[in-house]
Protein backbone atom coordinates (compact mmCIF):
# COMPACT_ATOMS: atom_id res chain seq x y z
CA UNK A 1 0.00 0.00 0.00
CA UNK A 2 2.84 2.38 0.84
CA UNK A 3 4.07 2.33 -2.77
CA UNK A 4 0.65 2.88 -4.35
CA UNK A 5 -1.63 5.00 -2.14
CA UNK A 6 0.01 8.42 -2.74
CA UNK A 7 0.01 7.77 -6.50
CA UNK A 8 -3.62 6.63 -6.48
CA UNK A 9 -4.63 9.71 -4.53
CA UNK A 10 -3.12 11.95 -7.21
CA UNK A 11 -4.42 9.91 -10.16
CA UNK A 12 -7.99 9.82 -8.87
CA UNK A 13 -8.00 13.37 -7.42
CA UNK A 14 -9.13 12.04 -4.05
CA UNK A 15 -10.21 14.60 -1.43
CA UNK A 16 -10.25 12.28 1.57
CA UNK A 17 -8.79 8.83 2.31
CA UNK A 18 -10.20 6.35 4.84
CA UNK A 19 -8.29 3.10 5.41
CA UNK A 20 -9.43 0.17 7.54
CA UNK A 21 -6.34 -0.89 9.50
CA UNK A 22 -7.93 -3.89 11.20
CA UNK A 23 -5.26 -6.42 10.25
CA UNK A 24 -2.32 -4.19 9.33
CA UNK A 25 0.05 -5.60 11.97
CA UNK A 26 0.94 -8.84 10.18
CA UNK A 27 -2.66 -9.98 10.11
CA UNK A 28 -3.73 -9.00 13.62
CA UNK A 29 -4.72 -5.50 14.75
CA UNK A 30 -2.66 -2.36 14.17
CA UNK A 31 0.44 -0.91 15.80
CA UNK A 32 1.33 2.62 16.81
CA UNK A 33 4.19 2.63 14.29
CA UNK A 34 1.81 1.81 11.45
CA UNK A 35 -0.66 4.46 12.59
CA UNK A 36 2.06 7.14 12.61
CA UNK A 37 3.40 6.07 9.22
CA UNK A 38 0.00 6.08 7.53
CA UNK A 39 -0.89 9.53 8.84
CA UNK A 40 2.51 11.17 8.42
CA UNK A 41 3.98 9.45 5.36
CA UNK A 42 0.97 8.32 3.30
CA UNK A 43 -1.47 11.13 4.01
CA UNK A 44 -4.28 8.86 5.24
CA UNK A 45 -7.02 10.99 6.79
CA UNK A 46 -8.84 8.45 9.01
CA UNK A 47 -8.08 4.86 10.06
CA UNK A 48 -10.99 2.61 11.01
CA UNK A 49 -10.74 -0.79 12.69
CA UNK A 50 -13.03 -3.56 13.92
CA UNK A 51 -13.11 -6.59 16.19
CA UNK A 52 -9.29 -6.82 16.27
CA UNK A 53 -8.82 -3.16 17.19
CA UNK A 54 -7.03 -3.88 20.47
CA UNK A 55 -5.05 -7.00 19.53
CA UNK A 56 -1.65 -5.28 19.60
CA UNK A 57 -0.13 -4.61 23.01
CA UNK A 58 -0.25 -0.97 24.17
CA UNK A 59 -2.42 0.15 21.23
CA UNK A 60 -5.10 1.37 23.67
CA UNK A 61 -2.89 4.37 24.48
CA UNK A 62 -2.76 5.27 20.77
CA UNK A 63 -6.54 5.14 20.54
CA UNK A 64 -6.71 7.46 23.53
CA UNK A 65 -4.50 10.16 22.02
CA UNK A 66 -5.29 9.91 18.30
CA UNK A 67 -8.87 10.85 17.43
CA UNK A 68 -8.38 9.96 13.75
CA UNK A 69 -7.82 6.31 14.72
CA UNK A 70 -11.29 4.87 15.25
CA UNK A 71 -12.53 1.80 17.05
CA UNK A 72 -16.17 0.64 16.72
CA UNK A 73 -18.57 3.25 18.11
CA UNK A 74 -20.78 0.52 19.55
CA UNK A 75 -18.11 -0.86 21.87
CA UNK A 76 -19.19 -0.50 25.52
CA UNK A 77 -18.82 2.85 27.33
CA UNK A 78 -15.34 3.23 28.81
CA UNK A 79 -13.57 1.60 25.86
CA UNK A 80 -10.44 3.62 24.96
CA UNK A 81 -10.71 5.92 21.98
CA UNK A 82 -13.67 7.08 19.93
CA UNK A 83 -15.94 5.54 17.33
CA UNK A 84 -16.39 8.60 15.12
CA UNK A 85 -14.57 11.76 14.12
CA UNK A 86 -15.44 14.96 12.25
CA UNK A 87 -12.80 16.52 9.97
CA UNK A 88 -12.54 18.47 6.70
CA UNK A 89 -11.78 17.22 3.20
CA UNK A 90 -9.18 18.87 0.98
CA UNK A 91 -12.01 20.76 -0.72
CA UNK A 92 -13.19 22.17 2.62
CA UNK A 93 -16.28 20.03 3.23
CA UNK A 94 -16.94 18.80 6.74
CA UNK A 95 -16.96 15.01 6.88
CA UNK A 96 -18.13 12.71 9.67
CA UNK A 97 -16.65 9.19 9.69
CA UNK A 98 -18.36 6.55 11.84
CA UNK A 99 -16.97 3.07 12.63
CA UNK A 100 -19.51 0.34 13.50
CA UNK A 101 -19.21 -3.34 14.41
CA UNK A 102 -21.76 -5.98 13.50
CA UNK A 103 -23.17 -8.37 16.10
CA UNK A 104 -23.77 -11.53 14.05
CA UNK A 105 -20.94 -14.06 14.71
CA UNK A 106 -18.99 -11.32 16.50
CA UNK A 107 -17.95 -10.57 20.05
CA UNK A 108 -20.65 -8.94 22.22
CA UNK A 109 -21.18 -5.24 21.52
CA UNK A 110 -23.97 -2.69 21.63
CA UNK A 111 -26.63 -2.38 18.91
CA UNK A 112 -24.98 -0.62 15.92
CA UNK A 113 -28.34 0.55 14.56
CA UNK A 114 -29.28 2.37 17.76
CA UNK A 115 -25.75 3.69 18.25
CA UNK A 116 -25.57 5.22 14.77
CA UNK A 117 -29.00 6.79 15.30
CA UNK A 118 -27.66 8.49 18.42
CA UNK A 119 -24.55 9.79 16.64
CA UNK A 120 -26.54 11.17 13.70
CA UNK A 121 -29.00 12.84 16.08
CA UNK A 122 -26.26 14.95 17.65
CA UNK A 123 -23.66 15.36 14.87
CA UNK A 124 -24.05 17.22 11.59
CA UNK A 125 -21.67 17.26 8.61
CA UNK A 126 -21.66 17.87 4.87
CA UNK A 127 -20.72 14.23 4.25
CA UNK A 128 -21.20 11.16 6.47
CA UNK A 129 -19.34 7.90 5.79
CA UNK A 130 -19.90 4.68 7.76
CA UNK A 131 -17.51 1.71 7.94
CA UNK A 132 -19.75 -1.27 8.74
CA UNK A 133 -17.39 -3.99 10.00
CA UNK A 134 -19.60 -7.07 9.79
CA UNK A 135 -19.30 -10.84 9.35
CA UNK A 136 -22.82 -11.38 8.03
CA UNK A 137 -23.57 -9.94 4.60
CA UNK A 138 -27.22 -9.63 5.65
CA UNK A 139 -26.31 -7.36 8.56
CA UNK A 140 -24.16 -5.12 6.35
CA UNK A 141 -26.92 -4.89 3.74
CA UNK A 142 -29.49 -4.12 6.43
CA UNK A 143 -27.34 -1.23 7.66
CA UNK A 144 -27.07 0.10 4.13
CA UNK A 145 -30.83 0.22 3.72
CA UNK A 146 -31.32 1.53 7.25
CA UNK A 147 -29.07 4.53 6.57
CA UNK A 148 -30.06 5.13 2.94
CA UNK A 149 -30.65 8.83 2.45
CA UNK A 150 -29.14 9.75 5.81
CA UNK A 151 -25.45 9.19 5.02
CA UNK A 152 -23.33 9.47 1.87
CA UNK A 153 -21.83 5.98 2.12
CA UNK A 154 -22.05 2.68 4.01
CA UNK A 155 -18.91 0.69 3.21
CA UNK A 156 -18.55 -2.87 4.45
CA UNK A 157 -15.34 -4.39 5.78
CA UNK A 158 -14.13 -7.47 7.69
CA UNK A 159 -14.53 -10.56 5.46
CA UNK A 160 -11.45 -9.70 3.30
CA UNK A 161 -13.46 -10.86 0.25
CA UNK A 162 -14.57 -8.14 -2.20
CA UNK A 163 -18.24 -8.22 -3.19
CA UNK A 164 -19.73 -7.18 -6.55
CA UNK A 165 -22.62 -5.09 -5.20
CA UNK A 166 -21.21 -1.56 -5.42
CA UNK A 167 -24.22 0.69 -6.03
CA UNK A 168 -25.91 3.93 -5.05
CA UNK A 169 -29.12 3.21 -3.16
CA UNK A 170 -32.32 5.11 -4.06
CA UNK A 171 -31.85 7.66 -1.27
CA UNK A 172 -28.36 8.62 -2.42
CA UNK A 173 -26.19 6.38 -0.22
CA UNK A 174 -23.22 4.61 -1.83
CA UNK A 175 -23.04 1.01 -0.67
CA UNK A 176 -20.85 -2.11 -0.86
CA UNK A 177 -21.11 -5.19 1.35
CA UNK A 178 -17.32 -5.64 1.56
CA UNK A 179 -14.55 -3.58 -0.01
CA UNK A 180 -12.07 -6.44 0.28
CA UNK A 181 -8.53 -6.01 1.58
CA UNK A 182 -5.03 -4.88 0.75
CA UNK A 183 -3.14 -8.14 0.88
CA UNK A 184 -2.50 -11.60 -0.58
CA UNK A 185 -5.30 -13.26 -2.49
CA UNK A 186 -3.44 -16.55 -3.06
CA UNK A 187 -4.67 -17.93 0.24
CA UNK A 188 -7.71 -17.89 2.52
CA UNK A 189 -8.70 -14.43 3.78
CA UNK A 190 -5.07 -13.39 3.66
CA UNK A 191 -3.56 -16.43 5.35
CA UNK A 192 -1.52 -19.22 3.74
CA UNK A 193 -3.94 -21.77 2.31
CA UNK A 194 -2.15 -24.75 3.86
CA UNK A 195 -2.68 -23.51 7.41
CA UNK A 196 -6.24 -22.50 6.64
CA UNK A 197 -7.05 -25.89 5.11
CA UNK A 198 -5.68 -27.62 8.20
CA UNK A 199 -8.37 -25.90 10.28
CA UNK A 200 -10.97 -27.83 8.32
CA UNK A 201 -9.09 -31.11 7.89
CA UNK A 202 -7.52 -31.64 11.32
CA UNK A 203 -8.77 -31.81 14.88
CA UNK A 204 -6.25 -29.10 15.69
CA UNK A 205 -5.27 -26.75 12.90
CA UNK A 206 -1.80 -25.38 12.15
CA UNK A 207 -0.72 -21.89 13.15
CA UNK A 208 -1.89 -19.18 10.78
CA UNK A 209 0.74 -17.45 8.65
CA UNK A 210 0.15 -14.47 6.39
CA UNK A 211 0.27 -15.41 2.70
CA UNK A 212 2.61 -13.54 0.38
CA UNK A 213 1.48 -14.11 -3.22
CA UNK A 214 -1.00 -12.33 -5.52
CA UNK A 215 -0.91 -9.07 -3.58
CA UNK A 216 -3.78 -6.74 -4.42
CA UNK A 217 -5.08 -3.38 -3.27
CA UNK A 218 -8.87 -3.19 -3.13
CA UNK A 219 -10.71 0.06 -2.52
CA UNK A 220 -13.78 2.01 -3.62
CA UNK A 221 -14.01 5.56 -4.91
CA UNK A 222 -17.14 7.43 -3.85
CA UNK A 223 -18.13 10.69 -5.56
CA UNK A 224 -20.57 12.97 -3.76
CA UNK A 225 -22.66 16.01 -4.60
CA UNK A 226 -23.98 17.82 -1.58
CA UNK A 227 -24.75 15.29 1.14
CA UNK A 228 -25.42 12.40 -1.24
CA UNK A 229 -23.36 10.03 -3.37
CA UNK A 230 -23.64 10.09 -7.15
CA UNK A 231 -21.33 7.17 -7.87
CA UNK A 232 -19.24 4.39 -6.35
CA UNK A 233 -16.70 2.34 -8.25
CA UNK A 234 -14.16 -0.34 -7.41
CA UNK A 235 -10.45 0.39 -7.47
CA UNK A 236 -8.19 -2.66 -7.84
CA UNK A 237 -4.42 -2.61 -8.23
CA UNK A 238 -1.94 -5.48 -8.41
CA UNK A 239 0.90 -4.88 -5.97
Amino acid sequence: MEAHLPTLRRELSVDFVIVNGENAAHGHGISGRIVDSWFEDLGVDVITTGNHAFDVKDIAAVFQKESRLLRPANYPPGTPGTGYVKLHTNSGQEILVINLLGRVHMQPCDDPFRIVDGILAKERADIVVVDMHAEATSEAQAMGWYLDGRVAAVLGSHTHVPTLDTKVLPGGTAYVTDIGMVGPYEGVIGMKKEASLSRFLKARGDKFEVADNDLQLHAVLVVTEGRKAVSIERVIRKL
